[in-house]
């Protein structure tokens, strides 16, 4: 009989020693967050669910929502274009995303916000023809439209791409195969290669999702009553900056743990049978 030779497990110093950092690093800031009278978790408490606060966070909600439909409708649209075999169309697409992708979003916002003083009335002006209409700008590109507008079409240019990319992602057989059926090319799109695309499209719309609740902040340079607007407001009346940024904060983290969970489930919901 061969005699079992003992295991020994290995040791890890450093694993010890990082952990007791971590742990001390943890305590520290811990009692920092308890003791500190200067983070006015009183004033949080008092603000959290003010009704200032709950609204500016529903706009937060609602102007995601709206940018997002208006990112996606687009987007698909733009990712078809530059995979057409038009050649003006995937120019035009091409253009759009190296424009919208290429300029930052808080100048878009801006040009937005301030179309007024390029456009003072909107027009539509056809060349030997009289101009038809004649809306003052100012009527038409609200504050809430001039922060959709910004929103909305900046992220069609990046959703554009991630689409794009799901649709090449396809194995271009399963193309071959729907032509051989006779399926048009709409039909081919919506029950064959959409539905494979998904896979590759979930994750990063997902963070895109997450990252636009986050970017909805910069609206508040046009004056719009979003979330971080609403405590701007409050902590300018009050001068409570700190408990009130984090009231904001919490919220940002409550909706974002949301998000991430429904990514979580619709990942693995498309992901069924990937692996057989």
């Amino acid at each position: 009989m061969t005699e079992e030779l003992p295991v020994h497990r290995r040791r890890r110093p450093g694993q010890w020693v990082l952990t007791l950092v971590v742990v001390l690093l943890a305590a520290s800031l811990v009692q920092s967050l308890i003791t500190n009278p200067r983070f006015g978790w009183g004033t949080v408490g008092v603000w959290l669910f003010s009704r200032t606060v709950m609204t500016g966070l529903l706009t937060t909600l609602e102007l995601t929502a709206a940018a997002m439909a208006i990112g996606l409708v687009l987007g698909v649209a733009l990712a078809l274009m530059r995979l057409s075999d038009n050649s003006v169309a995937r120019a035009v697409s091409w253009a759009y995303i190296w424009l919208f992708r290429g300029t930052p979003l808080l100048v878009q916002l801006l040009f937005w916000g301030f179309i007024s003083a390029l456009y003072p009335t909107l027009s539509l002006h056809l060349p030997l023809l009289p101009a038809i209409g004649g809306v003052p700008a100012n009527s038409v590109i609200t504050t809430f439209a001039a922060a959709l507008l910004g929103l909305g079409l900046n992220e069609a240019a990046y959703l554009a791409e991630i689409i794009r990319a799901g649709i090449v992602s396809v194995d271009p057989g399963q193309l071959e195969a729907a032509d051989a059926l006779g399926l048009s090319r709409a039909r081919t799109l919506r029950r064959i290669v959409l539905p494979q695309a998904m896979r590759v499209i979930i994750p990063p719309v997902g963070n895109e999702t997450i990252s636009m609740l986050k970017t909805t902040s910069l609206v508040s340079v046009l004056a719009y009553a979003e979330l971080l607007y609403s405590v701007q407001i409050v902590y300018a009346r009050t001068y409570q900056t700190i408990p009130l940024l984090i009231v904001a904060s919490i919220w940002y983290l409550a909706v974002t743990t949301l998000l991430n969970i429904g990514q979580h489930y619709l990942e693995r919901h498309f992901a069924k049978g990937a692996s057989r």
